[in-house]
């Protein structure tokens, strides 16, 4: 088995390739070790020092570190890079259940379900695809008073870029294509 690494914009994140699919739908997203209670692979990954959290792509994993430099990932990626291809290779599951954990979604007035549609679309369609090559996920949240709340996984969440992504990438796009938006803020 052989495991591709990429870099990402998130300088405590790297991207793990390992040439098969990941999530057979959806993703996880492993903050901290307590919530990698359902997956025996993020469990494996949290049992190596200095991981500090574990996002579970379609086809990637992405693994954030503890500390500051890049010489804390010659360290970490070798016994990370064991730790999945001998998960891999065991055959075992990604996860232990197949419900993809609480939605972060919250409810919404039915006049705004139009509105609401054609915001998930341009994020499912524009923003997600992109944000997956950086290894995370974007995902809609709630839309109130013309301010669009989304949730950053993965490599995005804690990124010195996520600010700006959110700010000059997302907000621009969702201003131009419905204007009903006015701002999106981070959950």
């Amino acid at each position: 088995m052989f495991i591709q690494t990429e870099s990402t914009p998130n300088p405590a994140t790297l991207k793990f390739l390992p040439g098969r699919a990941v999530m057979t739908s959806g993703t996880a997203d492993f903050p901290d070790e307590a919530a990698a209670a359902r997956s025996p692979l993020a469990q494996s990954l949290f049992a190596i020092d200095g991981v500090k959290g574990v996002f579970l792509g379609s086809d990637f994993i992405t693994v954030t570190r503890e500390g500051e430099g890049d010489g804390a990932w010659h360290h970490l990626k070798p016994a990370i890079l064991g730790v999945i291809m001998e998960h891999f290779s065991a055959g075992r599951p990604i996860l232990t259940e197949e419900a993809n954990g609480a939605s972060l979604e919250a409810t919404h007035d039915a006049e705004d379900s139009d509105l609401i549609d054609q915001i998930r679309e341009l994020i499912d369609t524009r923003v997600r695809p992109a944000v997956a090559q950086d290894g995370g996920d974007i995902i809609f949240h709630r839309f109130e008073n013309g301010i669009v709340y989304l949730h950053m996984q993965g490599s995005c969440s804690g990124c010195p870029s996520s600010t700006m992504t959110l700010k000059q990438g997302i907000e621009n796009m969702l201003r131009h294509y419905v204007p009903e938006v006015q701002e999106v803020c981070p959950v």
